[in-house]
């Protein structure tokens, strides 16, 4: 999953290596219950954390103003007004429609790529610059752009920014079709009021269970089409779908808001379809009543779970394995059920078939 400008074409790179995910969703109906060969699914986007990076040159052509030059962005977008010596230290920012233009040609090389990681975050704070002192002790295993460690300053990326990128990135995601994973931190009413901004107008008609009676079988031709108005097949080279300004399924990435802003998302006139999902390492650490609660909230096929961990490995699948146990523990699933449950929503999330077998 990509989340900035250095790593966008790393995952490009890396998801090359896979086999056309076409052939898989088919590999899936044909294996039943067997187990299926590991595949990646690639996500590419940009993160709130380096939404600072991004000039909305969108904006200014709209307005017929000239584009500003990269110190006058950043003194626009971080708080606290950085001083010249800390915006030096700053990447030159990059064009909003070549972010957009970059993703969208990765998401047609990639049929079933996600949008992700996208949001906003309001507690985020930038890290110090590197100075000529420190550069050797960068680990040169990660990704460049990283915080590798830094020490934070008090510059924050300011709220309106974020949003601007974020509706950016779900527009785009409604007009491919495409899911998207979210990141909210310190801002879940923002965030709902965002996303919810996009399917403004395209709220679904909420029946009375009497009319939903009336109404059901009366519609044969409509009957394999999946909770999103499209069709269930999955040959994403001949589907046509309709652009919309909405992604089609949401996923909110270790999800730490309160009950009340969950069932919000969960309203049934909604158009996309939510999903929340739980990790240990933001979620479980400690397990609070609140988060107990929430998970308890959430409709069962729409939980998913995740390690939220940076690195694959043998941590990451213990991660994995502990939130799934967390998951069934605290829904009182049978570990075999939940597991069932959990796979189907995956599939459900990212190919928006609720049928694919487990």
């Amino acid at each position: 999953m990509a989340t900035r400008g250095e790593d966008q074409e790393i995952v490009r790179q890396f998801a090359n290596r896979d086999v056309d995910m076409g052939t898989v969703v088919e590999e899936l109906r044909s294996l039943g219950n067997e187990e299926s060969p590991c595949r990646i699914v690639p996500s590419f986007g940009w993160h709130p954390w380096f939404s600072h990076q991004v000039l909305d040159d969108l904006s200014y052509a709209q307005s017929k103003t000239e584009l500003p030059d990269a110190t006058s962005h950043y003194k626009a977008v971080l708080s606290l007004s950085p001083d010249d010596e800390f915006i030096l230290s700053l990447p030159e920012p990059g064009l909003l429609s070549g972010l957009l233009s970059e993703i969208r040609e990765h998401l047609q090389s990639f049929p079933y790529a996600l949008i992700g990681e996208i949001g906003i975050d309001r507690s985020f704070r930038l890290p110090m610059h590197w100075d000529p002192s420190s550069e050797a002790a960068k680990n040169a295993s990660l990704t460049p752009g990283s915080r590798d460690g830094r020490p934070l300053t008090h510059h924050r990326v300011h709220t309106d920014h974020q949003r601007v990128i974020l509706k950016a990135q779900l527009n785009l995601a409604g007009e491919m079709g495409r899911p998207v994973s979210i990141h909210g931190v310190a801002a879940h009413g923002i965030l709902f009021e965002t996303i919810e901004e996009t399917w403004k107008g395209y709220e679904k008609e909420v029946l009375s269970k009497r009319e939903q009676k009336r109404r059901s079988g009366t519609s044969a031709a409509h009957q394999d089409e999946n909770i999103d108005g499209q069709s269930s097949s999955h040959n994403p080279k001949s589907q046509i779908i309709e652009p919309k300004p909405y992604p089609p399924r949401i996923c909110l990435h270790s999800y730490s808001g309160p009950q009340n802003v969950l069932e919000r998302y969960l309203d049934p006139a909604i158009p996309a379809t939510v999903f929340f999902s739980f990790s240990c390492l933001v979620n479980f650490s400690d397990r609070t009543e609140k988060a107990v609660e929430v998970v308890k909230a959430v409709p069962k096929n729409r939980i998913l779970v995740e390690s939220d961990l940076h690195s694959a490995g043998e941590r990451m699948d213990q991660l994995l394995e502990d939130a799934v146990r967390s998951v069934c523990e605290i829904k009182a699933w049978p570990l075999v059920e939940g597991v069932t449950q959990l796979a189907q929503n995956w599939k459900h999330f990212v190919f928006g078939d609720e049928k694919l077998p487990v």
